[in-house]
């Protein structure tokens, strides 16, 4: 907290700067949570969580900009859970940042971006089309695990431009530094494309994440994957309603599997294709959504087939607003039911876990 403090202090000197200085505008929230949590097989728990984070931006004029975001890093989301009488270790980093300029019909920017993950699924069944528990950790292919685990970002490019009636949006992103032998051209690059344009007051955005070198996900190693689809809003009187479809594809012969330990497997042909479908609806301070997802998994020795089923609904209540920010809390429920049915005969694996949540939170 002090490591928080002491940033806050830095932001606040930076934004009474000269006036040739770049204006710097400081904002941010600080929230903390009560989870209760029922899984299925195994001892049901209470969390005691919190979570800080500060925002700048600098207009540098003539278009040109700069944002980050301090939070507390690599843990779930920025989340940070209360231990059993043990001091936190809360470190402070520079969970994003990015700078570049704003145009009439353009803009461009490089660093490390969010990817606002929460409402587009498309990076969940990317990165975590297989439901699968490595190193004692499950992770599935919902539950917002792109946002929770990758804490919404990532190292790239991004460049945007009006193209007839819409905005096509490219961003060429590094997934992950890789070594050895030509490490150069080994690294995990890959590329996400969307076009977002409107049909009367129907809002469509085709996106897809192409892999362009191989890279690590978080159950296949040395692969190559891909994944296609759409986000579509639909207006509904004061009700907004938004589906989503995405598909994704590998194989790549010369993939690595990792075992529960989460240590590589011998090098087998990797071959899974995969579905994700969210129906999400909002109407004042409510909001609530389910998600399936469906993969069938060929890879050697390793296939099977998984499905998810995910369920968030939430209500805002607001307690306190002004010009100077906001004070609200929000209840939650969250459900998640996993099927597995691997294909050497097994036993079918079935795994539930239900969560509620409340949240309070203060924006300035």
């Amino acid at each position: 907290m002090k490591k928080m403090l002491s940033l806050a202090a830095m932001f606040a000197v930076l934004s009474y700067a000269s006036p040739a200085s770049a204006e710097f505008k400081i904002s941010g929230d600080a929230s903390t949570r009560l989870r209760a949590e029922f899984v299925d097989g195994v001892d049901d728990n209470m969390y005691f969580s919190y979570r800080v984070r500060l925002k700048g931006a600098a207009d540098l004029g003539s278009g040109y900009f700069f944002k980050t975001m301090l939070t507390t890093d690599n843990t779930a989301g920025g989340w940070t859970t209360v231990g059993n009488g043990n001091t936190e270790d809360t470190n402070i980093e520079f969970s994003n940042f990015y700078f570049g300029r704003m145009m009439e019909n353009s803009h461009y920017a490089i660093g490390r971006l969010p990817m606002n993950s929460f409402n587009n699924p498309i990076f969940d069944l990317t990165l975590y089309p297989v439901s699968k528990e490595i190193d004692g950790s499950r992770v599935n292919t919902t539950d917002i695990p792109y946002a929770t685990a990758n804490m919404d970002r990532l190292f790239g490019m991004n460049y945007g431009t009006k193209i007839g009636d819409g905005e096509l949006n490219s961003t060429l992103f590094v997934f992950g530094d890789r070594t050895g032998n030509d490490a150069i051209f080994n690294d995990s690059y890959g590329v996400h494309l969307s076009y977002k344009f409107n049909v009367g007051d129907v809002t469509v955005d085709p996106q897809a994440i192409i892999a362009l070198t191989d890279g690590d996900g978080r159950v296949y190693h040395n692969v190559s994957s891909n994944t296609v689809g759409a986000n579509v809003t639909v207006p509904a009187g004061e009700a907004k309603i938004s589906l989503s479809g995405f598909y994704t594809w590998c194989q790549d012969d010369n993939g690595i599997p990792l075992n529960n330990a989460g240590e590589e497997d011998n090098t087998v042909k990797v071959d899974y294709n995969g579905m994700l479908f969210r129906l999400k609806g909002e109407i004042g301070n409510a909001m609530a959504w389910v998600d399936y997802a469906h993969t069938n998994d060929k890879t050697n020795g390793y296939g099977g087939e998984y499905d998810n089923v995910f369920v968030w609904a939430q209500y805002k209540v607001g307690v306190y607003e002004a010009a100077a920010g906001t004070f609200s809390l929000t209840p939650r429920v969250r459900y998640l039911a996993v099927t597995t049915d691997p294909d050497d005969g097994s036993t079918v694996d079935m795994y539930e876990k239900f969560r509620t949540e409340l949240v309070a939170t203060v924006t300035f």
